[in-house]
């Protein structure tokens, strides 16, 4: 399994959205800045916090010229029920059987039971610029990523 660090590449990748349309990587590397984040599981507390906070900071992201995509390995159906639900406003992409969470060498939580939930931010250059990795600090994922955008700025 390979780990993706910071200064690496991210690995090209296509994976259906939640609309059942595929979403190819290449689209948007070189384009925007990428706020990558994969998360255990839709529509559990954790989960649902971490994404309706991504929603509420959308356009606070658009302005930091970036693009917000969440992975985790639920269907295309699971995803889409996830979105309308909580009105979220970005990419949600399925990745059943977690080919690409093992490409980003993104961990499991300690038990070996929960996916782990880790944000890659990836500036245009495709180059992973942070990584924050933590199960329980949902809300700190999108206060990280901002930090590090405007940073950029």
């Amino acid at each position: 399994m390979n780990e993706i660090k910071i200064g690496s590449s991210i690995p090209p990748f296509t994976l259906a959205d939640q609309n059942g349309n595929l979403f190819d990587i290449n689209s948007v590397l070189g384009k925007k800045n990428l706020v990558i984040y994969f998360y255990p599981k839709d529509d559990s507390p954790g989960c649902t916090k971490e994404a309706c906070s991504f929603r509420d900071q959308f356009e606070v992201f658009k302005e930091a010229n970036a693009v917000i995509i969440g992975i985790s390995g639920q269907s295309v159906k699971s995803h889409k029920e996830f979105a309308e639900k909580h009105r979220l406003s970005f990419t949600l992409l399925s990745d059943e059987g977690n080919k690409i969470r093992k490409k980003f060498g993104v961990p499991s939580d300690l038990l070996g039971l929960l996916p782990g939930r880790v944000t890659f931010i990836v500036d245009k250059m495709g180059k992973v610029i942070y990584i924050f990795n933590s199960q329980t600090q949902v809300t700190r994922h999108v206060d990280e990523a901002l930090r590090i955008l405007q940073a950029l700025q």
